[in-house]
């Protein structure tokens, strides 16, 4: 599908000075169909903000008939431009994240589902996914009840509780049940990256079957930030995120894309006649 882009400044209440975060919000269009309504998704970036990279698997999403919103995640510190991928850039984006309040954090995700189930081309289907930092807040963003369907790639510090300032409760909230029969969560990781070593993917992993969490649980021979077509050092790759990809739209596809209306207890079991 053909794609168009537009911005969003949406004031927030816990920002000081009540600044606004800006929704980077990528649409399908199709001609003739003015009316036409799509299910949206919420990508949340790295630490480098709304990057190349990050926009270009936003719009590949748009493409495949999805209205996304892309939230600026340091609106409290800068402006909406990328973080540049160097050194001082890296710095600046780590500083960021464990400055952030972890309550802004998910004002930032709530106020982008608002934006996209407000949107008069999007449905309310909603689904989240982001990569590095923006894994972690995909991972957070399925907490809320109206996003069906959350794909976390390499999602960083679920393991330590070390997201913004003071730590996060991400894992203590999936043992208090607070994702236990709600939507579809899929953790792909590289079982080459040092930011998520196997111990803490295994405690993540743990947690969520624990809490009976309906989980897919990905890790892939890759290292951190595979899936950055730009200035990767070295880890991008392309065929890998292909596939990886595809596996998300069939979970969104399935989880949004169609409304098969309520779900029925006890209705999950699929029985096999031979």
């Amino acid at each position: 599908m053909l794609i168009t882009k537009d911005f969003h400044d949406v004031p927030t209440k816990l920002a000081v000075d009540g600044k606004s975060i800006r929704m980077f919000v990528i649409s399908p269009k199709v001609p003739g169909y003015p009316q036409a309504k799509f299910p949206g998704v919420v990508v949340f970036s790295e630490i480098y903000q709304v990057t190349g990279p990050v926009e270009r698997f936003a719009g590949q999403i748009a493409s495949h008939g999805y209205v996304v919103a892309c939230p600026s995640s340091f609106h409290e510190f800068e402006g909406p431009e990328p973080i540049p991928y160097d050194v001082e850039g890296t710095d600046r984006g780590n500083k960021y994240k464990i400055e952030k309040e972890v309550a802004a954090y998910d004002e930032d995700a709530t106020l982008a589902v608002d934006l996209l189930a407000s949107l008069p081309n999007c449905n309310g289907r909603i689904a989240a996914t982001g990569m590095c930092l923006g894994g972690h807040l995909a991972f957070r963003a399925a907490f809320d009840p109206r996003v069906l369907s959350a794909v976390c790639f390499f999602a960083t510090d679920i393991h330590s509780a070390t997201l913004g300032k003071g730590g996060d409760d991400s894992l203590k909230r999936v043992r208090a049940g607070e994702l236990t029969g709600k939507g579809e969560l899929v953790m792909i990781f590289g079982k080459q990256d040092t930011h998520v070593p196997r111990a803490g993917r295994d405690v993540i992993r743990q947690t969520l079957e624990d809490a009976s969490v309906p989980v897919s649980f990905l890790e892939v021979q890759a290292q951190h930030a595979f899936i950055r077509d730009e200035s990767s050092k070295g880890r991008w790759d392309a065929a890998l995120t292909r596939s990886l990809f595809s596996f998300m739209i069939e979970v969104f596809e399935r989880t949004v894309g169609r409304d098969l209306g309520p779900k029925v207890e006890g209705s999950t079991r699929v029985e096999h006649v031979c």
